[in-house]
């Protein structure tokens, strides 16, 4: 049974209608084409220099944030990549994660503010984030490298993971998967009884999105939908979902091919929770961090 804060949380997304952002095509390419007269921030919080040493830098046209515990040597790496549907910025709770990566994990989290679709699609999008991956993990320093990712951004991750794997054959330690969004046709059969629960997410708007984001590609293609990528060679993976989640399909999905190609797969289903719900502040979120957490700091003695 979910907590009584997550089932209040949950209302409180249904009463101020979350869902209409993705409730239509239309609705998505009106996002878009606000954020292109009046593009949101992907600044960190000034609070977070309390406490992290922050840094930017830009690969080609991406700006790079460098987060690492203020006065201490960091234990281990993360490159973070966040969600939003691929046509949305970094937001609070995204920092929020990151802050805790740094404070409790002591990481030096490395996050991108990638190009955004409809210019930035998977064919441009997916080889840097491989390259930023091999970095972090070429990198040095204590510990090793985790990567990390939630909702669209788990799919670019994932993807990534899957491009180094195929160029070197080099993985991060492990590869954290939140609320992944793994095949942006939104076609699986089971979506449309869970959507009918999802306080944040509709189908027709995700499809759009998905679909700005493939750009010239084919939805199948494992760079746009990296549920359809081999999962052979991976580095151990833990995936985050929740049952009112109309993506969890995605997650189901990537267990039961994970698992038959031989990865290792770290579970957590949580009964009653919808998307992003390890970002949400809510005792299941805060479990979730705890054990993201946890997994960080069990790189520490990695080399």
């Amino acid at each position: 049974m979910p907590s009584l804060r997550s089932r209040a949380l949950s209302a409180a997304l249904v009463a101020t209608g979350r869902r209409r952002r993705f409730a239509t095509a239309e609705a998505v390419r009106a996002t878009v084409a606000q954020a292109a007269r009046r593009p949101a921030s992907h600044l960190p919080p000034r609070s977070l220099g309390r406490v992290a040493e922050v840094s930017r830098t830009f690969v080609g046209a991406w700006p790079v944030y460098d987060v690492s515990p203020l006065g201490e040597e960091p234990v281990a790496r993360v490159l973070y990549v966040h969600g939003g549907a691929f046509i949305n910025e970094l937001v609070r709770p995204h920092w929020s994660l990151i802050r805790t990566l740094v404070t409790r994990a002591r990481a030096r989290v490395v996050v991108p503010a990638y190009v955004l679709a409809p210019r930035g699609t998977a064919d441009r999008t997916v080889p840097v984030a491989a390259d930023l991956l091999s970095g972090l993990i070429e990198s040095g320093g204590a510990g090793g490298t985790v990567l990390l990712g939630d909702s669209a951004g788990a799919g670019m991750a994932l993807a990534a993971a899957q491009r180094l794997r195929e160029r070197t054959g080099a993985q991060p330690s492990r590869i954290v998967l939140i609320s992944p969004w793994l095949d942006v046709s939104m076609s699986h059969p089971g979506q449309a009884e869970i959507e009918a629960a999802d306080p944040v997410l509709a189908r027709p708007g995700l499809a759009e999105a998905g679909r700005l984001y493939a750009g010239t590609l084919t939805a199948d293609d494992p760079r746009v939908s990296p549920l359809h990528g081999s999962f052979a060679g991976l580095a151990p993976l833990t995936v985050f979902t929740g049952t009112r989640d109309v993506l969890t399909t995605d997650s189901r999905e990537l267990l039961r091919r994970a698992r038959a190609a031989g990865a290792e797969v770290e579970w957590h289903e949580e009964p009653g929770m919808p998307h992003g719900y390890p970002l949400l502040p809510v005792p299941e979120g805060r479990a979730a961090r705890d054990r993201i957490v946890e997994l960080v700091r069990a790189t520490a003695d990695e080399e």
